[in-house]
Order: structure tokens, then C-alpha cells, then sequence
């Protein structure tokens, strides 16, 4: 068998190809995620909690598919779980202690389409309480460390996620992105992931009231992430919605000819907070990038600055935040136990009128209205990920004393203000990997499409990949 760091830091794609080949086993590829684990968890805090048994009977099974020829998709791949999707007997707490602490009694739609495909479930992530955060911090599991930087967060709120694959003890990971909780931690740890559009993959059985979470994946190259995709996307019983069908596979897309495109950049947030040089040059030479591939490339500031917009995103955050309190108060948890930016955003959503959230519905609809209108011209558009790098572990939380609220807004707004809107229109956005810090930091760049248009990002995602290649760069841990 292969190194144990060989193994564990390739892509998805090469080692589904190797055990087909019969270079390597399911079993021995679970193994070597799971010495990787003991070898490096303890300083990462990546994982919550392992599957090992479940997971190697799932392994052997797989084995015995190559064997007989009826290997599937993802046959034998390793794949942790965020700690936000039902896995069949194992707990979800959301990495809070307001939790239903006992084992679910089913998977959540995207794993049980995982475990379809052949994936082999082998543990659950870690992320900050209910995911309100951009830090991977949480009173009940503690910090997870960035495998770039150990004293810098991860980024969140898919922390562990991201986590795990930058530190090479999962090949891929699942994740969510309700504000950008996919595209942070991608960023922050030098990863490839995109938040599908609206309804790509189906939520269910949890469903998502406030239509603005969708479930993806923490990659380390494009095709291994169109890969997943392809194996859990559509529509499920249940579903409020559902994006448009795709015109053939994303693995079809990956290497295809993106043609010429038109693409728009900028670095100005939609609030008014400072933007880190080092992530503006990028989105520059990202654009720059575009251009020498034939793309017709203009700097272009969207039309999303908005004065009422935190205002309007406060109100409707915690107004949904209080909903899904109020359901585990159903269950009879105390949310005392909350985290205390938590228990004031759920204190907060409680004084909120049904008037006062269906008219801030209302004034954010027609504010994404006129973003759309504003980029209608281009197929793509570059920003940043972030404006800041990730902070230092424990700085979202200095101020929580004097204002309970500060590590989401402004702090959690200060580090990154450019993703969440984009799970309020509902389009898909890709982090990609695309340059480094002088002091080693990855930097992400934002690629943004239009409404059920991932073909596109995956075609321009895998021309960038060729022309700046990132995957070869692993963190010093």
C-alpha cells in the first residue's frame, strides 16, 4: 500500500481510479484515512466523532463490489458527514448543547444518496453552534485549528469539514452553505467548493424553511467536486424547491470549452467594511487570468450596496434562527444552554412581528432584484471570498461581553461580507484556490453564475485549475 500521506492527499477522482485499477482497496483507503486522523486530529480538531465500525463493514462491502464487477460511482470513497445532516444512528447536535442527544433514525436525503453511490460514511465534522459563525468554535467541541495556520480558524461555518480535507485526513467532505459556509472554509484553507444553486440538492428530510441553505462539498479539484454533485443532486419528495435540471452531468462540463465568456469582477463589499489587499489582488489577477483565456473581462462594481441590507438580514436571520429554537424547546431542551451570541440572536427573533419578517421578505426581494439586474450582462463574476484572513482562534469572541451579538455582526460581517447574498438570490458560487499570502495563507477568489447555472463555473472552474494549478500545495502541519 501506498504512504499514508500519499493516499490520504490525493483526489477523489484518483482514488476511485485506483481501486478500480485493483491498486488499492476500499478497506486499506479507510484505514489511511483513519491513521491520518490519529495522527494529526488531536491538533486540528477536525472530526466529532468516528465511525470506524459502520464504516468498515461499508468498506468491505465495497470491496466486494470491485470483485464482482457492480462498483458504483463512488464506490469505497471515504466521506464525513457535517454535523448539520442526519446519519442514521449517530447524533446531530449542530455543535451545540441544545441537542437532541440520541442516535437519528435515518439518513438526511444527500447521505443516503452517498451511500448510493458506494461512499463510505466514516465520521461527522465538526462546526460552530447551529453555524452562526465564520469561526470553527464551539463551547461544546472546542476549536478547530486551520492545518495552514494552527492558531487562525478555519473558517465556517463547514469548519471540520474543510479542516479534514486540508489536512489530508479525508479526501473530500460534506458540507452546507447557508451565508457561505461552504466557500469561507474552502477559502481559508486553500480548497475548491461550490454552493450549488437553490435547491440542487434536495435538503430533506430537514427541509430549509429559510431557502437559503443548500448542501455541497469541500474538494481538493473541480472534477472531484462535479463528481459529488452529480451523484446527489435532485429534486426529493418533500423539496420546497427545486433548481432547473442540469443539461448533462458536471463531470461532462469539467474540461469542456467554457467558449467566450463575459466576465465581470470587483472587490467592493456590499457593506461598508475594509477589503485585505493581498484578497483584492487576487480577484485582479484572477481577472487577469480570465483575459489570457479569451474571456471579454471588465471591472464591474455590482449594485449591492444597501444601507438597510444588515438590518434586513438581521431581522430574518433571527426570526428563522427563533423558529428552529423554538422547535428544539418543543423537545423540552433549555436554551439557556445556548451559546450567548446564539441566545441573543433567539431572543432577538422572538420580537419580531410576522409583519415586520414578511415586509423584510419583501424589501430584500426587491434589493436582489435590482442585484441581478445589475450583473445581467455577464456570465460569471469574480469577488472575493473574504476581506480579511482567517482570524486568529478566539478573536470572533472578544467583545461577546459588552455585546452578545458582536461575533456575527460585525465581526463574522468584517471577515466576510461577500457571500451571503448570494444565498439570498440563490446562485451558485464557487471558492477557488487561486493564490497565496506572502506569509502562506491560500487566498480564495469568488466565481459567481447566474441561477442554475453551475455548467458554466464548472467549465471556467477547470480551465482556471489548468492554467493556475493549486493541487499539489499541502498545509505544514
Amino acid at each position: 500500500m501506498p504512504p499514508v500521506d500519499e493516499l490520504t492527499f490525493a483526489t477523489a477522482t484518483d482514488l476511485l481510479g485506483r481501486m478500480r485499477a485493483g491498486d488499492l482497496s476500499p478497506v486499506e483507503l479507510l484505514d489511511a484515512c483513519l491513521a491520518r486522523i490519529k495522527a494529526v486530529d488531536p491538533r486540528v480538531n477536525a472530526f466529532i466523532e468516528l465511525l470506524p465500525d459502520s464504516a468498515r463493514e461499508a468498506a468491505v462491502e465495497s470491496e466486494r463490489r470491485y470483485r464482482d464487477g457492480e462498483a458504483r460511482a463512488l464506490e469505497g470513497l471515504p466521506v464525513p458527514v457535517k454535523d448539520i445532516a442526519l446519519v442514521a444512528g449517530t447524533t446531530m447536535t449542530m455543535g451545540s448543547r441544545m441537542a437532541l442527544d440520541f442516535p437519528m433514525p435515518m439518513d438526511s436525503e444527500v447521505v443516503a444518496r452517498l451511500r448510493a453511490a458506494g461512499a463510505v460514511i466514516f465520521g461527522k465534522t465538526h462546526m460552530p453552534e447551529f453555524g452562526s459563525t465564520v469561526a470553527g468554535e464551539s463551547a461544546r467541541y472546542g476549536a478547530t485549528h486551520n492545518p495552514w495556520d494552527l492558531e487562525r480558524t478555519p473558517g465556517g461555518s463547514s469548519s471540520g469539514a474543510a479542516a479534514a480535507v486540508a489536512a489530508g485526513m479525508a479526501p473530500v467532505a460534506h458540507g452546507a452553505d447557508g451565508g457561505g459556509s461552504l466557500r469561507i472554509p474552502a477559502a481559508a484553507c486553500g480548497l475548491f467548493a461550490v454552493k450549488p444553486s437553490r435547491g440542487r440538492i434536495s435538503m430533506e428530510p430537514l427541509g430549509d424553511i429559510t431557502e437559503n441553505t443548500v448542501y455541497g462539498f469541500i474538494t481538493r479539484s473541480v472534477l472531484d467536486s462535479a463528481l459529488l454533485i452529480d451523484q446527489t443532486e435532485g429534486y426529493a419528495v418533500g423539496d420546497p424547491y427545486w433548481s432547473s435540471p442540469l443539461a448533462r452531468p458536471l463531470v461532462e462540463e469539467v474540461g469542456a470549452d467554457p467558449g467566450r465568456l463575459r466576465v465581470g469582477w470587483t472587490v467592493r463589499p456590499p457593506i461598508d467594511v475594509e477589503v485585505n489587499p493581498d484578497w483584492a489582488a487576487a480577484v485582479e489577477e484572477a481577472a487577469g487570468l480570465c483575459e489570457s483565456l479569451g474571456h471579454e473581462v471588465e471591472h464591474h462594481d455590482v449594485d449591492w450596496v444597501d444601507e438597510e441590507m444588515q438590518g434586513l438580514f438581521l431581522v430574518l436571520w433571527s426570526a428563522e434562527f427563533s423558529f428552529a429554537v423554538e422547535a428544539l424547546r418543543r423537545f423540552g431542551l433549555d436554551p439557556d444552554l445556548l451559546e450567548p451570541h446564539n441566545r441573543a440572536l433567539w431572543e432577538l427573533g422572538k420580537e419580531h412581528s410576522a409583519t415586520a419578517y414578511v415586509t423584510a421578505r419583501g424589501r430584500m426581494h426587491d434589493m436582489l432584484k435590482r442585484v441581478l439586474e445589475s450583473w445581467s450582462r455577464y456570465d460569471v463574476v469574480l469577488s472575493p471570498v473574504m476581506a480579511q484572513p482567517p482570524p486568529r482562534i478566539g478573536w470572533l469572541f472578544e467583545d461577546v461581553d459588552a455585546d452578545p451579538l458582536s461575533p456575527l455582526l460585525p465581526r463574522s460581517a468584517m471577515i466576510a461580507p461577500f457571500t451571503t447574498l448570494l444565498n439570498f438570490t440563490g446562485q451558485p458560487a464557487a471558492s477557488l484556490p487561486l493564490a497565496w499570502s506572502g506569509d502562506g495563507l491560500p487566498i480564495g477568489v469568488q466565481a459567481i453564475g447566474n441561477m442554475g447555472d453551475e455548467a458554466t463555473l464548472f467549465r471556467l472552474s477547470a480551465q482556471l485549475e489548468a492554467a493556475r494549478p493549486w493541487g499539489d500545495r499541502r498545509p505544514p502541519l
